[in-house]
């Protein structure tokens, strides 16, 4: 195949040329994103029930919903829990299950059910969750001092929310601390009484005036007008001219026995930006968008905001853009020092300075066409698809020296210039192969792991398979093509003679070799030795998911564990930040309820999240220890939790499971144990370290009671009075005021004065139209309440989460505890899952070895050579977990990566070695001088010295080009340093391995049996 095109230079030079032109159009097309668009097999249903305690929304809703949504296909969990005002419930679905037609059938159900649930309640929200829902930006608008806060949320509702979503590459434009107008209606109950009226008049005089008769028509002879009430009203002084009728008979205007005016609606949660109430825009691009194309439009957009509406301020934060620039930048930073380094490496080798030009065209040449690839795998430039590259630049230079020095030394042995390419390639093209399918044969397996894990790997699978697939297409056709090229005016063949410098290193190479091969046993038995040793390793090294990153940000989250409203919570939050004053370079939160329609989490009124940006890390420490310090001695009930602010990664991987949880569920009724039978019991739980779950925590409530007896002695309707409570103390709304899709609420004023005063001095009319006081029919006792009720398929149920190192050792203790108790237990949680994916991935690993031994028992027609290779990649592992020890990282997904590019590199020169040994004793056991005995040592020295060169070469460039990713800093080099690390101390040991282990083991393991063949 080489010989037919390197016949025709041109025709193979412009279809390459071609092919880079298609890839440079494509790379333009391709979509630009942070992560892959990820399809989260979760959706999560939200449920906003004003003034309903948990035990009110669990039974009159949650439960409803529940009982529709169990049919639903591919449903494997089922999680709900009911809070004040709020309730969720997270659905999570199989990996396999399509989740655009699940959202469609969620949406569907939660139609059919709505009928069922309670009057007034607005329809729950159904949140999908994906990847490309992480904000990549959030834009802060603030009102100046004196601005109305309403008319600013009606700016950023219908003005800034409109103009962000036509930028380009916008997909939604979400809102969170928007303030609404509604009219309230306080009653005069002194004048109301006098005219021997109740609020009941007043109500129904606003209901009359707010009517309209819908489809209503009259003809006029040839013509037909649709009719209007003209008693409509607008606004409150509209309102306050309507008329009301006394028993007696007489008309009084309402403005008499009640005040009405507008006023903003009671706020559930709110955002602030420093000290200051604000609201927050939250961007969300497209999934084909460009990332980098859409930040500058946004960023000119703000511009253009301040020029146009100077009465709000604005800012955006939390830019999730620089993770992806830091990748793209470590790409660009692996590529020029690979460049680099590669061009000194080999003129310090060859010294001829055409070969570095010739990888210096065959690299992006072999980046670009790679991109051709993504488009037809419809793959986004994301961090996942760009690691999944910079994984096979190593492998790509490797390939580009190997082939290169191959020509050059078949040149050197007397071949022409076209034989020398030919023969160069050819020679080596079987072992490439196998290097590259061997390096895909222990990654793509990953691609089959279960979860997100085995999504974002399908990305970087399909990238590393690309760059490795092209590299091969470069390496057999470009590089021989450019090698023709570039060295057709040398007449002559270079002269064989090594540098210098190159035969220093040749020395130190035969002094090694010598003492290795004079104590081949001793030499052997210390590299066993070392494969156990290096691998112990791993129980050392500390293991995480993500590497420490130094961010200069960071979150608190805190659950005051009181009853308190939104504003008090609000409050607590701007005290504290003005207590942390100076500290921080820029913070927000959001408190309470957040009204973003994509917020999957916990909604709860005594709940905030702070974000605080600081300039250095040192100023970062400082102030998260005055923040423990401040929360704990001002509210020591509450609970809170400090921690760097999670990125774009972090957001995708946490999981709100649990680690272990040992759930139960009374077998002999459908509601929670009461905490006075439930604490007894909890006492006796079979250990010590555990902590309530939710079902099981508590809070102070007022318990209302209606006195029945008192009720029917004079007479009062039960209805009667329970109305006059939710007027009291709901959110009481008479009618709404409906206008071309704005809703304005009429209500009644929800009084500032404490429930027991108000119980004392409000009135209600007997059937002898005696008034009465309230309070004489209802009883109030404080009590502790659960504050949560949770469930799941099978219905409610209560838990604790256990804390022990290993908890599933009293798994019996835990169900036979349930059982003395009537109670059916089980154990849910990460750690399940966690071993779960253990399991996957060591079944993975075997099958990603077997398939490696495969391979190779087919390439070297052999079951005894594919051991040796097997055999080095421990070694090399060992080398990586030392490094890692050494330079205090951890195990991790950057650090795994890692692994995988040494073993890669190191299973390409193991490749290439044995391939040469074997060709080389071939070619000396067929010349009849020579016996079996000395054609084995004879090919295992001269390979050693032939694949010295290209060994060398591919692990110092690699090597050298990680070398400034660890004195570099910034979020990429922390993401990075890891990889580094992993494959810097594979490498160092690797290539000892390759050139004295594994000739070593081929003397071991091979040697014998092919002599008696012999």
């Amino acid at each position: 195949m080489v010989r037919f095109l390197l016949a025709r230079p041109i025709a193979v030079f412009m279809t390459f040329f071609a092919l880079m032109v298609f890839s440079f159009i494509v790379l333009r097309m391709l979509p630009i994103s942070l992560l892959p668009p990820i399809d989260v097999p979760q959706i999560v249903v939200k449920v906003n029930y004003p003034n309903a305690s948990p035990e009110a929304i669990e039974q009159n809703v949650l439960s409803n919903i529940r009982e529709g949504l169990i049919t639903l296909n591919g449903l494997e969990e089922m999680d709900s829990k009911a809070g004040s005002e709020v309730g969720t419930i997270r659905l999570t679905f199989d990996y396999s299950t399509q989740m655009e037609l699940a959202y469609i059938d969620v949406n569907e159900k939660i139609d059919r059910i709505t009928n069922s649930l309670p009057e007034g309640l607005t329809r729950p929200e159904v949140i999908r969750i994906n990847t490309s829902d992480i904000p990549v930006a959030r834009v802060q608008v603030i009102p100046k001092e004196g601005v109305d806060e309403i008319e600013v949320s009606l700016l950023a509702e219908n003005v800034l929310k409109k103009r962000i979503e036509q930028l380009p590459g916008v997909s939604l434009v979400d809102i969170n601390g928007k303030k609404e107008r509604i009219i309230t209606v306080e009653p005069n109950e002194d004048a109301i009484r006098a005219l021997g009226m109740t609020q009941q008049d007043v109500i129904s005089a606003i209901e009359a005036g707010n009517s309209e008769l819908p489809g209503v028509s009259v003809k006029d002879g040839q013509f037909r007008y649709y009719l209007r009430l003209a008693t409509r009203v607008d606004t409150p002084s509209d309102i306050e001219s309507l008329p009301v009728s006394s028993p007696n008979g007489a008309i009084i205007p309402l403005g008499r026995l009640a005040k009405v005016s507008y006023q903003a609606k009671e706020m559930l949660g709110y955002h602030l930006f420093g000290e200051k109430e604000a609201l927050v825009i939250t961007v969300h691009k497209q999934a084909a968008a460009k990332m980098n194309e859409l930040m500058p439009e946004l960023k000119d957009a703000l511009e253009l905001f301040r020029e146009d509406y100077p009465q709000v301020e604005f800012d955006l934060t939390q830019d999730q853009s620089n993770l992806l620039n830091a990748a793209i930048s470590n790409l660009q930073t692996s590529l020029l020092f690979g460049g680099i380094f590669a061009f000194g490496v080999l003129f310090l080798f060859m010294k001829d300075y055409r070969l570095p030009l010739i990888i210096g065209v065959s690299l992006p040449s072999s980046l670009l066409i790679s991109f051709l690839v993504f488009y037809f795998f419809d793959i986004s430039i994301n961090i996942i698809s760009l690691s999944g590259l910079a994984l096979g630049i190593g492998m790509l230079i490797d390939n580009a020296i190997i082939v290169l020095d191959n020509i050059t030394r078949k040149r050197e042995a007397g071949l022409s210039l076209f034989e020398a390419c030919v023969s160069g390639v050819d020679e080596v093209m079987s072992a490439l192969i196998s290097s590259v399918l061997t390096t895909l044969s222990v990654f793509v397996p990953l691609v089959f792991l279960s979860g997100i894990s085995g999504a974002l790997f399908y990305d970087q699978a399909i990238a590393v398979t690309a760059i490795l697939s092209v590299s091969l297409l470069v390496a057999f056709v470009l590089l021989p093509l450019l090698y023709f090229i570039f060295f057709t005016r040398s007449k002559k063949a270079e002269d064989s003679g090594e540098n210098p410098f190159f035969q220093r290193v040749l020395g130190l190479y035969e002094r090694g070799y010598n003492l290795v091969f004079s104590n081949k046993g001793m030499a052997m038995g210390l590299f066993i030795i070392l494969i156990p040793l290096g691998l112990a390793i791993a129980f050392i090294l500390g293991t995480e998911g993500l590497p420490p990153i130094e961010k200069t940000d960071a979150t608190l989250e805190i659950d005051w564990n009181e009853p308190i409203s939104a504003s008090e919570n609000k409050d607590r939050i701007a005290t504290l930040m003005q207590a942390m004053r100076g500290q921080y370079q820029k913070a927000e939160a959001d408190v309470g309820v957040r009204q973003f329609l994509l917020f999957d989490g916990e909604n709860s009124i005594q709940q905030s999240l702070l974000y605080f940006l600081f300039e250095g890390l040192e100023e970062k420490d400082q102030m998260l220890n005055s923040l423990d310090s401040y929360v704990r001695e001002n509210y020591p009930g509450a609970n809170f939790k400090l921690g760097d602010a999670p990125n774009a990664f972090d957001q995708l991987f946490s999981s709100n499971m649990p680690f272990y949880e040992v759930r139960w569920k009374d077998l002999t009724g459908k509601e929670p144990i009461p905490e006075e039978k439930m604490d007894p019991w909890l006492s006796e739980f079979p250990t010590e370290e555990w902590e309530r779950g939710p079902g099981l925590q508590k809070e102070a409530s007022v318990v209302f009671t209606l006195r029945a007896d008192r009720l029917a002695t004079y007479q009062i309707p039960v209805d009667q009075v329970q109305e006059q409570l939710s007027r009291l103390f709901g959110s009481f709304t008479i009618t709404d005021i409906r206008r071309f899709g704005e809703v304005t609420p009429i209500r009644l004023k929800e009084s500032e004065a404490r429930f027991e005063d108000l119980l004392r001095s409000t009135q209600i009319t007997g059937s002898d139209s005696t008034f009465y006081t309230l309070g004489e029919f209802v009883d109030y006792r404080y009590e502790d309440q659960y504050k949560f009720v949770t469930a799941d398929k099978g219905g409610i149920y209560q838990s604790v989460l256990v804390t022990e190192n290993n908890p599933d050792e009293l798994a019996p203790d835990f169900i036979r505890w349930g059982a003395d108790r009537n109670m059916g237990v089980e154990m849910v949680g990460q750690y399940f899952r966690d071993r779960e994916n253990i399991q996957q991935l060591i079944g993975i690993l075997i099958i990603s070895v077997l398939l490696l031994y495969f391979i190779l028992a087919a390439q070297f027609e052999s079951f005894i050579q594919p051991l040796i290779v097997v055999l080095t990649l421990p070694l090399g592992i060992g080398g990586a977990f030392v490094v890692l020890l050494a330079a205090g990282s951890s195990l991790n997904v950057m650090s795994a990566i890692g692994l995988v590019v040494m073993l890669g590199i190191m299973v390409n020169d193991a490749i290439l070695k044995i391939d040469t040994i074997n060709r080389l004793r071939k070619d000396y056991v067929e010349s009849p001088e020579i016996n079996p005995g000395v054609a084995l040592e004879m090919a295992i020295h001269r390979a050693g010295q032939i694949r010295l060169k290209p060994i060398l070469m591919t692990s110092i460039t690699t090597i050298l080009a990680l070398i400034p990713i660890i004195f570099s800093s910034g979020l990429g080099a922390d993401l990075q340093r890891p990889l580094v690390y992993s494959v810097i101390g594979g490498l160092t040991l690797g290539t000892i391995t390759a050139i004295y282990f594994v000739p070593l083991a081929y003397w071991f393991f091979v040697s014998k049996k092919k002599l008696k063949e012999g």
